[in-house]
């Protein structure tokens, strides 16, 4: 679906996705009043890129000035006295890894702080239109027998901004860092549509106090532990207490299937389906203190790997979850021994004291993984996203050639032109006032558009909205059919400048009308969301020079795209 309006009109995805969940809510109790409904709200908040309304933001001016070690300190006191974690909890060190705050040059701190401020503005700009939803809810003449299970959390905080952040999370992913003096030209911009802006590591192993790492790092619970809020007021009357039997995500489906009374199901459209591996959580609403049913869990992504059973958690580290390219392999792993009954943080490691103890966990930890098939371990992440073993449906090919109005075809289904020489090329009729994209692909975040404007050809690059490149022709199209064509050579590659590019050529009818350099082109991804199109540039737009949709107003009759 595209929106109904542009971020500059004051879209935003939070709030659209707030009023469907209301009025779909709604059209079920006025169809069906007496049928249970059933609603999975998940929002886009608060992953990055880290968006929220300039007001929002506003609200956190100067709030974490103090920088992250103090605001750790500071969360830790917050949640003794919510009575959320227990009283002797430990506040874990800081990585060697991650810089002190107040080790960091002036510069940086404002910049540093300004990506939290951001990040703030769009948490508390989702726990608003949460609010909205839950007060719909809350409406309704069966509320009170209403199941709300209320998770907040991505598998804790994460890292992928890098140690300095960026106005760009796609360029971290594509192995490019960004800098300090970079980001400082936009800091007033960040939080806003036009970057895909997300804060530095030190904020994220903030947002885990009072655990250690974050996301990506299952070993430890800064990257699994979250909150959860249960809501049943027809069956929960203990408002405002806490329960802790330790549970896992996967015990959710069982809760609401025997909460609701249905079975889990065994066939599924005639297919036999794999026992859910959870276990509900019911009857700890009857009874907080009852003895928790989930003895055993198992923990891996990217090599980081932990175990918990009876109270005790064994943890093997896998490396700074902020560098994404390569593998370290698991020849010199080490693990760490928890016992987290007596130690809610993880911050003291018994291995040394209780090796037996350890031995045993690692142990349960090869039953798990053999059972629940985590082997072989694989810890690389940006490779896997280019796993010659998954389908695809571009594998193999080196032409494709694409039908007027062929939009939304998801980037990994893309002809992947990714520092590779190619060309693209159409076929078109004009009257000779006929403007708008020929083809484009990615977004502001990075990627390439092929259009014409006032008249001419144009072809322009975005890397990463660090640099644009455009090359456009002088002359105008002539009227009737024409041929268009964009062609790309790619310089050799060099170790020192793994983004190197290329030359580009413009032809119409077979004639050369413009060329140009681009000094530096996006590795491996333009986006995670965006789309290559057709004869328009849907989501948001690769060029600064037109809005969305910007379709072409004559006629297309096919885009061609030749990978050499």
């Amino acid at each position: 679906m595209e929106p109904p309006k542009t971020p500059k009109e004051g879209y935003h995805l939070t709030e659209d996705l707030t009023d469907d969940a209301i009025a779909w809510i709604a059209r079920q109790e006025s169809i069906a009043p007496d049928k249970p409904f059933f609603v999975y709200f998940a929002t886009g908040a608060t992953h990055a890129p880290l968006h929220a309304p300039k007001e929002w933001i506003d609200k956190f001016k100067g709030k974490f000035d103090q920088g992250w070690d103090k605001v750790r300190e500071e969360t830790l006191v917050r949640q003794k006295m919510l009575g959320l974690v227990p009283e002797n909890t430990k506040l874990t060190p800081r990585p060697n890894e991650i810089p002190s705050w107040d080790g960091l040059p002036e510069d940086a701190k404002r910049l540093y702080a300004h990506h939290q401020e951001a990040f703030a503005g769009f948490l508390a700009h989702t726990d608003y239109h949460v609010g909205r939803l839950l007060d719909a809810v809350s409406s309704l003449p069966d509320a009170d027998n209403t199941l709300i299970i209320y998770i907040a959390g991505d598998n804790g905080p994460s890292a992928e901004g890098s140690l300095t952040g960026t106005t760009n999370n796609m360029m971290t992913q594509n192995g490019l860092p960004d800098t300090v003096e970079s980001q400082m030209q936009e800091i007033d911009e960040i939080g806003g549509p036009k970057h895909e802006n997300h804060y530095p590591v030190g904020w994220a192993w903030a947002g885990a106090s009072p655990f250690q790492w974050m996301k990506r790092v299952p070993s430890h619970f800064g990257g699994t532990r979250n909150g959860m809020v249960v809501s049943w007021p027809a069956k929960l009357k203990d408002v405002g207490q806490t329960r802790s039997q330790f549970h896992h995500v996967i015990d959710i489906a069982p809760t609401i299937y025997e909460a609701v009374g249905i079975p889990e199901p065994k066939i599924v459209n005639g297919v036999e389906q794999t026992p859910i591996a959870g276990v509900s959580m019911v009857y700890t609403i009857a009874d907080p203190n009852a003895e928790g049913r989930r003895k055993t869990q198992y923990f891996e992504t990217g090599g980081h790997r932990a175990i918990y059973h009876d109270g005790w958690v064994a943890a093997s580290f896998h490396g700074v979850p902020w560098e994404l390219a390569g593998s370290i392999g698991f020849k010199d792993s080490e693990w760490q021994l928890y016992n987290i009954e007596e130690d809610f943080s993880e911050a003291v490691d018994l291995a040394d004291s209780n090796p037996e103890k350890l031995k045993e966990l690692q142990s349960i930890f090869d039953e798990e993984a053999k059972k629940y098939n985590v082997y072989p371990l694989d810890d690389r992440f940006a490779e896997r996203a280019t796993n010659p073993q998954r389908p695809s449906v571009t594998r193999g090919r080196e032409s494709f050639r694409y039908a007027s109005g062929t939009t939304r075809i998801p980037e990994g289904s893309a002809p992947p032109i990714y520092q590779r020489s190619h060309s693209i090329s159409a076929t078109l009729k004009t009257d000779g006032q006929a403007e708008g994209v020929i083809a484009a692909e990615g977004g502001s975040s990075g990627g390439y558009t092929l259009y014409v404007k006032d008249g001419k050809l144009v072809y322009e690059y975005n890397f990463f909205g660090k640099e644009r490149y455009i090359i456009a022709s002088k002359s105008k199209l002539p009227d009737g059919d024409v041929e268009v064509t964009m062609d790309y050579v790619q310089n050799p590659n060099k170790q020192d400048n793994p983004s190197i590019g290329g030359a580009v050529t413009l032809s119409v009818n077979g004639k050369k009308v413009a060329e140009g350099e681009l000094k530096n082109v996006v590795p491996a991804r333009f986006s995670a969301t965006e789309t290559l199109d057709i004869g328009a540039d849907l989501g948001s737009t690769v060029s600064e020079t037109y809005k969305a949709p910007n379709e072409f107003g004559g006629t297309i009759k096919a885009v061609n795209f030749k990978l050499k």
